[in-house]
């Protein structure tokens, strides 16, 4: 008997301003490095040679590295005719008020412990910021408190509604999907999916524009996964 399967594909953003400084972003708004286009060109020549993989949709974030690499691999893929979809749920984890800081000198600031915590762990909660941001793009959508700082956990639990009534509900019908998203945001969803605990979470990490894809049964039980490094 043949079993239906499905592929569900991740790509985090190519690298960012703020990635090639080392600085933390979370909500900012930064665009793509020169390297992070060549990035998604390169995600996109790899997604290309997949195959059978038809996406019906593509999922992003709100922010414009990610929407830009989405667009570059649509265009490269020839998947530009599909959806996209463009949510805050699907945004990187907000760092509060680390975001512009430099990674080192939080090092120095906090201590390598506490940012390690921070930056990985699933429960903690990084400085928050003290009046939350007033950006239009969060006006308009279902968001109806701002964040002002996420754990790791407080990401999984935004995003999730979300993966389950738009992506799930898709592969279930056996279409496959794309989501082009970020980095926490991206753990967050792996960890849910792949079942990970709380301390092993800490090691997982998510390079830029390297396409995760996940093979997943009727049930969407992962039957196989692949990195393309």
């Amino acid at each position: 008997m043949n079993v239906k399967l499905v592929k569900l594909v991740l790509v985090r953003h190519g690298e960012s301003i703020a990635n090639a400084n080392n600085t933390y972003t979370g909500w900012d708004d930064v665009a793509l490095s020169p390297l992070g286009i060549k990035q998604a060109q390169q995600a996109g020549y790899k997604l290309k040679k997949v195959d059978n993989f038809l996406p019906t949709a593509i999922h992003t974030s709100v922010l414009s590295r990610a929407i830009v690499t989405a667009n570059i691999i649509a265009d490269i893929c020839n998947f530009l005719y599909l959806p996209i979809y463009k949510t805050w749920r699907l945004n990187e984890r907000h760092y509060g008020a680390l975001r512009g800081m430099n990674k080192q000198i939080s090092k120095r600031v906090y201590g390598t412990k506490q940012v390690l915590s921070w930056r990985r762990g699933f429960e903690s909660i990084p400085p928050l910021l003290a009046t939350p941001s007033n950006d239009r793009r969060y006006q308009i959508g279902d968001l109806k408190n701002i964040p002002r700082g996420e754990s790791l956990h407080q990401t999984q639990n935004r995003l999730m509604p979300y993966y389950y009534d738009h992506i799930a509900s898709k592969l279930l019908l056996g279409q496959d999907q794309l989501i082009v998203a970020h980095g926490s945001s991206l753990r967050a969803l792996i960890k849910k999916i792949e079942n990970i605990n709380d301390q092993d979470i800490v090691k997982v990490e998510v390079a830029n524009a390297e396409p995760i894809i996940y093979t997943l049964d009727a049930n969407l039980k992962i039957i196989d996964k692949n990195i393309l490094r």
